[in-house]
């Protein structure tokens, strides 16, 4: 397969049209994505809102950036995501209610984006559209959510990040996951598959459960799963009807913790295939050459936004990332981070993986030792949905004039010069003219230095010591 192209700015900002938001805007056009977009079309912008309490998804504004671009072109955006599986008792993204909600509560609402904001699966996950998979390498079906398949364009916005099952959550985790609707997940989920699936492949220990009058919480063991396959009999043992796991994942952080369950690493090793076959059945469903990816790789956190939480970035802010080909992107975000340094204080440098060179998303992303964080890619170019082999466009910055504030271009006296006769900020009238009253002079070294101060009762070390006479503020006079 032919090098794709990558068109790249780094993550430097110095300027307005050097803004993370102008360079999304500007790695879009130069990529061709504009030339995606037809009068009329309705194009769908994939984003992940983050989950209840996640701080390192994508802030609205790039969404709203590119809606408005969009607009420019002709189109007609909207932004969505979808339900997730019920990978937790307690998730705040299982449905439609829930997913509106927590997208509002991380500023995602027509009101912020300019355009609606949709749960793009329905109202439980089952709005979906099937798409034959034949050339797939594990899944040979997916289920594409509804309002993805239906829009004429898609691009897919992603914050490219570490994933504890995905190991990187990029472009082909945004829709191989994200577009999927909620039996699409179930069916990458390895659910009821003979080998891969957590039904099939987990550990079971049920003699570890000591019984209801030992166990305070109990009914979380059977309330974790919403089709009903956990029990506590009436010999008060724990069964589990394995054979109809659905793979849901709404055991792992109950059954996990308290020794009663084992994860199959052979199932996160699956699903990291299966989500490229699922890429491609978005892409075939929207259609091939109708799909555009831009890739953030900024505040690039070891877990994914649908965490409930955020931790420390591993690697500095890498840059904005935008392409036609979903494996050549995410695979240039991957050796990007592995030629970036680690971040002080994070999983990477915890897991001694914060050298220029080491796999940062295999060390502190993975949730199991010899998960891959190439897996994906490397499916994603066997199947033919893209290459793994691409030539990384840096780009210059646009015009500056293209990204300054839209609705109103006049300069400032233009704009405030009658205002401000009439409505004066500044109290000419008061102190001759000096508007406020302030000290003429202060000694401004004095407040530049570090004076000894105590730490928890301690005297802090490294600091110089400042005699008493340093500590008189300078006389007006001075």
């Amino acid at each position: 397969m032919a090098q794709s192209q990558v068109y790249y700015m780094d993550a430097h900002s110095e300027s307005t049209e050097t803004s993370l938001v102008s360079k999304m805007l500007t790695v879009f056009d130069a990529a061709g994505l504009d030339e995606l977009v037809k009068p009329n079309d309705i194009v769908a912008i994939k984003i992940h809102c983050g989950e209840w309490n996640n701080s390192a998804y994508l802030r609205p504004v790039y969404a709203r950036a590119l809606a408005d671009r969009i607009k420019e072109l002709g189109g007609r955006p909207f932004v969505c995501d979808t339900t997730t599986s019920t990978y937790s008792p307690w998730g705040s993204r299982s449905s439609e209610l829930d997913i509106v909600l927590t997208a509002e509560r991380n500023g995602y609402s027509s009101a912020t984006l300019g355009c609606p904001f949709i749960c793009a699966d329905g109202f439980i996950g089952t709005s979906d559209y099937r798409v034959d998979l034949p050339e797939g390498y594990l899944l040979k079906e997916a289920y594409v959510a509804q309002a993805i398949a239906a829009a004429d364009v898609l691009i897919a916005l992603t914050h490219f990040k570490g994933h504890g099952m995905g190991v990187i959550g990029g472009a082909l985790k945004n829709l191989g996951i994200g577009a999927q609707s909620k039996r699409g997940k179930l069916n990458v989920h390895m659910g009821g598959h003979p080998n891969y699936g957590y039904g099939a492949a987990a550990k079971f220990h049920p003699e570890r459960f000591k019984g209801k009058a030992n166990t305070p919480d109990w009914e979380i063991l059977e309330d974790c799963c919403p089709f009903n396959l956990y029990h506590i009999n009436e010999n008060d043992e724990l069964e589990w009807e394995r054979e109809r796991c659905a793979t849901c994942l709404g055991c792992f952080g109950v059954m996990g913790p308290r020794g009663l369950a084992e994860v199959p690493p052979v199932n996160f090793d699956a699903v990291d295939v299966a989500i490229a076959d699922a890429c491609l059945g978005v892409e075939k469903a929207v259609g091939r050459n109708k799909v555009g990816y831009i890739n953030m790789a900024i505040d690039v956190s070891p877990r994914c936004d649908c965490a409930n939480h955020a931790d420390i970035p591993i690697v500095p802010h890498l840059g904005v990332f935008a392409s036609k080909d979903a494996v050549a992107i995410d695979m240039a975000c991957v050796d990007a981070a592995r030629q970036s340094v680690g971040m002080p204080g994070s999983a990477a440098e915890l897991m001694e993986a914060h050298h220029a060179g080491d796999a940062k998303f295999e060390a502190a992303a993975a949730t199991f030792h010899g998960q891959s964080e190439v897996a994906s890619i490397n499916t994603g170019h066997e199947i033919g949905l893209g290459s793994r082999d691409y030539e990384l466009v840096d780009v210059a910055p646009a015009d500056g004039d293209k990204y300054k504030f839209p609705y109103d271009r006049r300069p400032s006296r233009q704009r405030f010069g009658e205002r401000f006769e009439k409505f004066q900020p500044f109290p000419y009238d008061r102190h001759d003219g000096r508007g406020f009253d302030r000290h003429e002079k202060v000694d401004l070294e004095a407040m530049k230095k570090h004076y000894p101060h105590f730490v928890n009762g301690e005297l802090s070390n490294g600091h110089v010591e400042i005699s008493a006479e340093e500590l008189v503020p300078a006389d007006d006079n001075d």
